[in-house]
């Protein structure tokens, strides 16, 4: 492919790195490779990524720490852009603001609310994706979630322009957002916390974590949870009633410790992952008449900041 060689002119201050396995970057721990992979330090670098991509109708893949993609087996023939630990900014602004960068990990964030005593953020300590991933997915977990503290966010255009998002601009739904439909790329953000005590803070989060290892099975790659939460119940309730626990399709299979999770036991490939999922669906489908829908996203072009 031409623009391969081109992007090696156009970004040569730039990592990138070729036939590059998405199996390596999202934690499911399956998918082929992708064309090219690039690995912008700053929003300037990004910048002209973006830039590059809309001079060729390329359709790039935005990866943050790859909590819920699943690439395909073949691989994809495009550019994926990594912004995991890349766009780090992370300060604290005037009014119990924080700002930080998209590539900056969930946890980290979490962190630095607490060492500055700031309440809001414990529920994302736990959460294993980037902040620019959770903000395009509104993560959530234990009542908490994204839309609650965030602010605004600014998102790059690929012409390399920035533009913000305030409030109710971001349209946080359940699992969803703004940034999901729009074609921008979330840089960073800014969130609003209360002031709290550092020490109660660690305390909780110090619980949810352990609530976590307690019930999910944090020890095989995973998308995390897989399904969304029906309108009826709860997924893992669900697919447990409907005796689905442990329910395999070659190298993936249900968690036996938490139902919603699908997991990669075995050294699965994606189709074995999506053949599984697929199969959940008609079985829960078939037992209870409810349609579990997918919280993972499947890539095939399309462009995602999870």
């Amino acid at each position: 492919m031409k623009w391969l060689e081109e992007l090696q002119t156009v970004c040569p201050n730039i990592e990138l790195r070729f036939s590059e396995p998405l199996s390596k970057h999202v934690s499911m721990r399956v998918g082929g490779p992708a064309a090219a992979m690039a690995f912008p330090k700053s929003e300037g670098e990004l910048a002209t990524l973006l830039w590059f991509c809309h001079g060729r109708d390329i359709k790039p893949i935005i990866i943050g720490a790859g909590t819920n993609l699943l690439p395909p087996d073949g691989g994809l023939d495009t550019l994926a852009i990594s912004l995991l630990g890349g766009l780090s900014l992370l300060r604290l602004l005037p009014g119990n603001i924080i700002e930080a960068g998209a590539g900056v990990p969930l946890h980290k964030l979490a962190v630095f609310a607490q060492e500055h005593a700031l309440t809001g953020l414990e529920f994302a300590h736990g959460i294993p994706g980037s902040t620019g991933g959770g903000l395009f997915m509104n993560a959530g977990a234990y009542g908490g979630e994204m839309s609650q503290v965030a602010l605004e966010t600014d998102v790059m255009g690929f012409d390399g322009t920035l533009s913000t998002l305030s409030g109710a601009e971001q349209r946080f739904g359940y699992r969803s957002s703004a940034f999901q439909s729009m074609g921008k790329v979330i840089v960073k953000a800014r969130f609003r916390l209360a002031p709290g005590d550092p020490g109660v803070i660690q305390a909780t989060m110090r619980e949810l974590q352990q609530k976590r290892r307690n019930s999910q099975p944090l020890n095989l790659p995973s998308s995390g949870s897989t399904f969304k939460r029906p309108a009826q119940g709860y997924a893992a309730a669900l697919i447990e009633q409907a005796g689905l626990k442990g329910l395999r399709v070659g190298g993936a299979s249900v968690s036996a410790k938490h139902a919603g999770f699908v997991v990669n036991d075995q050294n699965a490939t994606c189709a074995d992952v999506l053949a599984l999922i697929a199969a959940v669906q008609e079985k829960v489908y078939a037992h209870s008449g409810v349609r579990l829908e997918t919280e993972v996203r499947i890539l095939g072009g399309e462009q995602c900041n999870s």
